[in-house]
């Protein structure tokens, strides 16, 4: 338990102590709500499901260990597009998105025609 508070502490410290994931922005409490839970952990819609037993805990939607706080939705995702062989497209997206960004969002004065 100790270590894990370790790995939480030094990754609020290289993340300038934002519990945040690194890529989307959410927080841990943000996560939860998407995959069904409450800030606390408990789903909810527990009687709909049938999942009154299931609680997540902080640590169980956000990992600390790496460069930057990660979440298990940025995590999903990444998985996904490696699995689809999707690693190169992703890195040529980050590219456009730092390289081109004039074309990616077109001022409303731009061409009308351009696409979008």
């Amino acid at each position: 338990m100790e270590e894990r508070f370790q790995e939480y502490f030094a990754a609020l410290d290289r993340a300038g102590n934002k519990d945040r994931c690194y890529l989307c922005c959410r927080s841990p409490a943000e996560v939860k709500r998407f995959f069904g839970f409450a800030e606390d952990g408990t789903p909810l819609d527990a009687d709909r499901y049938g999942i009154e037993d299931v609680v997540l805990e902080t640590l169980d939607v956000m990992s600390y260990r790496g460069t930057r706080p990660v979440c298990a939705v940025c995590q999903l995702n990444v998985d996904a597009l490696t699995m689809l062989d999707e690693k190169s497209t992703l890195l040529a997206v980050l590219e456009e998105m730092e390289t081109d960004r004039e074309r990616l969002w077109p001022t409303d004065d731009a061409d009308a025609d351009a696409p979008r």
